[in-house]
């Protein structure tokens, strides 16, 4: 057993090396502080190698093999456990044939030089005020939903489809073909069947049974809202630049007042803190502002994977996660904190993730997206919550958003419900529409005609691709063919919440929670399944019912279940005891630029923040 151990000790501390170097260079990369494109890439393929390795599949199956043999003790199961975590990683990513470790590389090069150029293309739009000026994906949506000039919108509208035709014309179609012969390599019919095997367990087939399953029982509730939107507004107001804007009530836009972004941080450090979230010690770096040179997304990333070593010690997590808010532009308030929400939801699951090696606290394979993405979803929720905003959401002067704001909010997210969580079915049909064509009927037009037919079915809208190319999943490697994720996601983050608030259990400032998640979800990591972790806590396996149900629920109906959530708070009152904090060392970050941070306390931190907002972004 100790060649075993020996063994078992080196994979932990070689892949371990490797996860770092990748992880700090991807942050500095998608934080826009490096042009190292060429080390990155050797970086991530240098991963790649180790866990593709068919050599270190067979000796994982070779020892495991043997330590079965012999007789039952602690430090039996506790090696056989790690053993096996390094089985199902190998197993996942084994690249076996020499043409798909060829292609491999070939695809890790060819992805590197479109995100190169991508990190370089610009764009631009009219602002509220009518002037150009250059925006990123995160700040053009914002101006869609927000801005109240049709020809404001219209040139946001025309810059998200501006990124599409570029991505078309700068080598996307070739990844994509590139793709396809890395998995049939592998023994795939597309890459699209690939990735969905490789992340989530299953079947394409048994994929869209959910998501087909989904989109019957949520189409007749988002046909009657696009019916109410056109008798209220007019046809127009279903083109793809007006949408978002119209199903934003007006009385919505007053909320601004009570979600500055500034106060973001503060609230999310007294939000997690009262709900029990511990970061068990890890090493928290946040980068929260849009900025020229970073990724169009608010992403996390584990540099160092948190596990107990040989010797029985903690090695806490080093993660990075970051926000995309331009605080000076309308609407960004609410949209940043739910990005905040999301990203923060991410680092309390890596953070807590308490196994004895590191490759069961990764996010790649054997890591089920879904999984990972159900634990940010759950928290991305809450500060939509009535009961959250009654407490957290107040103006300049103090005070809380009043009852006929906060039913506006409700009422106009639950008539929009079925529309939203269906939007993010269109990657999903679209990518596994893309990966079936042929290699010659794939052009950019055709490609375009495919995303708007797509679109079409599913959210009715007419000459709307849904921007499916303008979001990194589609294209990024390391995201591709995984959209499909959020929605479950979504999904199971509602089981939870169903289950909770059928058990008499609430959310906002609940001292449980934390430690519910942590030992239900977290701690586990990849060693358990999201079914199998969701039956654990629900006594259900993971269905879409509970968000089909959400999604078809009357906008009277939500507030109304609001209303008594709200109330159960205020009969609670602040009785509850909570931890004194997140248990994390917290630097916010601006690229390179230190600008807050929690050595004193929490509240200096966020002090320190707002005061960084209000003299840079005034």
């Amino acid at each position: 057993m100790q060649q075993a151990q020996q063994f078992f000790q080196q994979l932990n501390t070689d892949y371990l090396q490797l996860h770092q170097r990748e992880g700090k260079l991807f942050w500095l990369m998608y934080t826009g502080q490096s042009h190292d494109e060429a080390g990155f890439a050797a970086a991530s393929q240098a991963r790649e190698q180790f866990v593709s390795d068919p050599q270190r599949l067979a000796q994982v199956r070779q020892h495991i093999t043997r330590i079965e043999m012999l007789a039952a003790c602690e430090a039996r199961e506790t090696l056989l456990h790690g053993l096996r975590g390094w089985l199902r990683l190998f197993e996942s990513n084994a690249v076996e044939s020499d043409e798909a470790r060829r292609l491999m590389a070939e695809l890790t090069a060819m992805d590197a030089a479109l995100f190169s150029q991508r990190a370089a293309y610009t764009m631009t739009h009219r602002n509220v005020r009518g002037e150009i000026e250059e925006a990123s994906p995160a700040v053009l949506r914002t101006n869609r939903t927000s801005n109240p000039d049709e020809a404001c919108r219209l040139s946001s509208h025309e810059a998200l489809q501006g990124l599409e035709r570029w991505v078309l014309t700068h080598g996307f179609l070739e990844i994509i073909s590139k793709r396809n012969a890395f998995a049939r390599a592998q023994g795939y019919r597309d890459y699209f069947a690939y990735r969905v095997q490789q992340t989530e367990h299953m079947s394409a087939e048994d994929l869209f049974r959910i998501l087909d399953d989904f989109e019957l029982r949520t189409r007749e509730s988002h046909q009657l809202r696009l019916k109410q939107l056109k008798v209220e507004h007019g046809a127009s107001a279903l083109f793809p630049h007006n949408l978002s804007y119209f199903m934003r009530a007006k009385a919505v836009e007053e909320s601004d007042a009570y979600l500055p972004y500034a106060q973001g941080l503060r609230r999310w450090a007294e939000s997690f803190r009262r709900m029990g979230i511990s970061y068990r010690g890890a090493t928290l770096q946040l980068d929260l502002l849009d900025r020229k040179g970073k990724f169009q997304t608010g992403f996390c990333i584990a540099a160092t994977p948190p596990y107990v070593d040989a010797q029985n010690q903690w090695i806490a997590a080093d993660i990075g996660f970051t926000s995309t808010a331009k605080p000076s532009q309308a609407g960004s308030g609410a949209k940043g904190l739910e990005v905040l929400f999301h990203e923060a939801g991410h680092a309390a699951h890596f953070a807590n993730i308490a196994q004895n090696a590191p490759c069961f606290a990764q996010q790649d394979a054997p890591s089920s997206r879904a999984f990972l993405e159900t634990q940010a979803k759950f928290f991305d929720a809450i500060p939509h919550d009535a009961d959250w905003l009654k407490r957290y959401a107040t103006d300049a002067r103090g005070n809380s958003m009043p009852d006929h704001l906060l039913k506006a909010e409700v009422e106009a997210r639950q008539s929009n419900r079925a529309f939203a969580e269906r939007q993010d079915l269109v990657p999903s049909y679209f990518e596994a529409a893309l990966y079936q064509m042929d290699d010659a009927e794939r052009t950019p037009e055709s490609v375009l005609a495919l995303a708007r037919e797509i679109t079409q079915r599913i959210l009715g809208i007419e000459n709307f691709t849904g921007y499916v190319l303008a979001i990194p999943h589609a294209v990024m490697h390391n995201v591709a063919a995984t959209y499909h994720a959020y929605l479950l996601a979504k999904m199971a983050a509602s089981q939870i919440r169903a289950h909770l608030f059928a058990t008499g259990a609430y959310i906002v400032d609940n001292p449980a929670i934390g430690p519910l998640m942590a030992r239900h979800f977290w701690q586990a990591g990849n060693s358990i399944t999201l079914d199998r972790a969701l039956q654990n806590f629900t006594g259900e396996g993971f269905t879409g019912r509970h968000l089909a149900d959400e999604c078809n629920q009357s906008a009277a109906s939500a507030w109304a279940a609001a209303q008594a959530r709200m109330q159960a708070a205020e009969l609670r009152g602040t009785a509850a005891v909570y931890p004194a904090s997140l248990n994390a060392g917290i630097k916010v970050v601006d690229g390179a630029e230190v600008i807050a941070g929690n050595e004193q306390s929490a509240d200096v931190m966020a002090t320190q923040f707002e005061s960084w907002v209000a003299r840079n972004h005034a």
